[in-house]
């Protein structure tokens, strides 16, 4: 089989990084969570304080970006975790206060070129399935299999609810969580910089009432027919 380069966009909580995890596994390829990145990024940010009162201090981060590091490792189930400058954040890079502010940090120009850069450089020749917000439209506009990914915010909503219920976070409301993915969507959908939006070639998957297992069968169907060259 030919290695190609399948890149998942789409909104928050959409289920992105579950079925590209899914489906880089089974047909052996590398995957990468490029929202991972942004969220270590943001909690590099949160550590040194470059976020106060709520704004995020742009001048302080961008001096401090040289000092970021950030790779990729599997851990005992063969799930990727991201890792930064040596340390796994896996879990620090989930809760809400992250979710929060990952959106403003990532319209920040000098803190997607740096990204975009280790991420045209992670697809070396290999096969490489990528989920992030702008995979088909900048990092990887040649993307041979792109796909967008939505539903609707109130099932997304939910969605990162539970996530974070089943995760301790029993402080939070859904009201809270709902106004997160809306707010979120409104950034990264205006951004000057590489805003959100759906790639001309990209095959659009509603998954508002779909499950985990309907999502994967037609994603695996779509990528093995490209692989194959049929489509």
């Amino acid at each position: 089989m030919r290695n190609i380069t399948i890149a998942i966009d789409g909104h928050s909580s959409t289920g992105k990084s579950t079925v590209a995890k899914q489906l880089a596994d089974y047909i052996g390829y590398i995957y990468v969570d490029t929202g991972a990145m942004y969220r270590a990024v943001t909690l590099f940010a949160l550590q040194h304080d470059c976020i106060a009162e709520e704004q995020v201090n742009e001048a302080k981060l961008v001096a401090l970006l040289p000092e970021i590091t950030l790779h990729f490792e599997k851990n005992e189930d063969g799930k990727a975790e991201v890792f930064l400058n040596g340390k796994n954040v896996e879990k620090q890079i989930r809760t809400l206060e992250v979710s929060e502010y990952v959106s403003p940090v990532a319209t920040i120009s000098e803190v997607r070129r740096k990204l975009v850069e280790q991420q045209r450089a992670m697809r070396d020749g290999q096969g490489i399935v990528m989920d992030g917000r702008d995979i088909g439209t900048v990092v990887f506009p040649n993307a041979e299999f792109k796909v967008f990914m939505t539903a609707s915010a109130e099932v997304r909503a939910q969605r990162r609810y539970e996530e974070l219920m089943g995760r301790g976070h029993t402080d939070i409301t859904f009201e809270e969580v709902l106004e997160n993915v809306t707010e979120r969507d409104h950034i990264d959908s205006t951004r000057e910089d590489s805003p959100l939006v759906k790639a001309g070639d990209a095959i659009v998957i509603d998954n508002s009432e779909m499950n985990l297992e309907d999502q994967f069968h037609i994603l695996l169907q779509l990528a093995k027919d490209r692989i194959a060259g049929r489509i």
